[in-house]
């Protein structure tokens, strides 16, 4: 029996990236957010603001983002070793930048309605008490986005980094922190046009303007929410990486002896790590470890499973055939 053998052969599967002082400021901005949500609105109803209204509305969708952007840190952590998932919690984080980008989505859809709803009503606006409140609520988002920049914006810099492409700050593949960073960056957003538009409707009356500025918020949060849901959903869908990827590592394995890769699938198992099934054909047949060696310089690849074909017929005819 070899049993006490098997070690060497099995694979790891924890491929989740938890950032412990990500996920203690994520807490302390959710925090600072919800009071905030709650002055903004009381103040946009009271002042008659629409465009301090949507900063309120939007704070409040955050508020819940950010609740699970501290879920999926927790869950993902708790069921790290738990064998009912085939490849671990790797992508717990990336569903919660999924979902976050589903309310940014929402917030999006449900201030562009109401602003230009806005545009056929006679505003009330109490400038003044309006632009101290949005004042106030930017300083808030700054200090949020202060408390992520070291997190969420180098991930929204990076993007996605392909295998061989090695980084030291995992921070920059966590989709479930560049998701709340967003948020807060829109938040500071709706609070500069807010300001804007308040500041122009006081001293030159175009009252006009703050349910504009609530449209010009609302696509451009569209276009972040797009950008997430786009990188999110490919990765929970397990597409596969770039063709340029895939065929960087056919031809790696192609360049040794006379092996020929039948099927190839590379995929995200999680914020920074893949996962590789390759099937090739050869007349000399070696060990799996050889093939994974060859592979060594894409260092993401995590998980990798090889399967070694016999080649049929004349192996110099083969050869042959290929070189031409």
């Amino acid at each position: 029996m070899h049993i006490k053998t098997l070690d060497q052969w099995k694979h790891q599967h924890d491929f989740a990236v938890i950032h412990e002082k990500g996920e203690r400021r994520t807490k302390q901005v959710l925090i600072i957010t919800a009071v905030t949500m709650v002055v903004e609105i009381i103040a946009g109803s009271v002042f008659g603001s629409m465009a301090l209204l949507a900063d309120g509305w939007h704070m409040g969708t955050h508020t819940a983002a950010f609740a699970i952007t501290i879920f999926a840190y927790r869950y993902a952590r708790r069921h790290a070793g738990n064998i009912a998932f085939t490849f671990g919690t790797g992508k717990v984080s990336v569903l919660g930048g999924f979902a976050s980008a589903i309310a940014l989505a929402v917030v999006a859809l449900f201030m562009g309605f109401e602003s230009v709803h806005r545009f056929f009503e006679t505003p009330r606006i109490q400038f003044n008490q309006a632009i101290i409140v949005a004042v106030l609520g930017l300083l808030v988002n700054l200090i949020c986005a202060f408390l992520l920049q070291d997190h969420g914006a180098q991930d929204h810099a990076h993007g996605h980094q392909p295998p061989g492409h090695d980084h030291d700050h995992d921070h920059h593949h966590d989709h479930n922190l560049r998701g709340a960073y967003l948020h807060v960056v829109a938040d500071a957003l709706t609070s500069v046009l807010a300001i804007v538009a308040l500041t122009l409707g006081k001293f030159l009356g175009w009252y006009w303007l703050d349910p504009l500025m609530g449209i010009v918020g609302a696509l451009v949060i569209t276009r972040w929410s797009y950008g997430l849901l786009a990188d999110t959903s490919g990765i929970l869908l397990d597409k596969n990486i770039e063709q340029r990827i895939i065929a960087a590592i056919r031809d790696r394995i192609e360049m040794d002896a006379d092996n020929r890769v039948a099927d190839i699938h590379v995929w995200k198992l999680g914020p920074k790590d893949y996962g590789a099934i390759i099937s090739l054909v050869t007349h000399f047949p070696k060990d799996p470890a050889h093939y994974k060696e060859l592979l060594r310089e894409f260092n993401q690849l995590a998980h990798i499973t090889i399967e070694v074909n016999q080649g049929q017929g004349d192996p110099c005819i083969d050869i042959c055939r290929t070189a031409q």
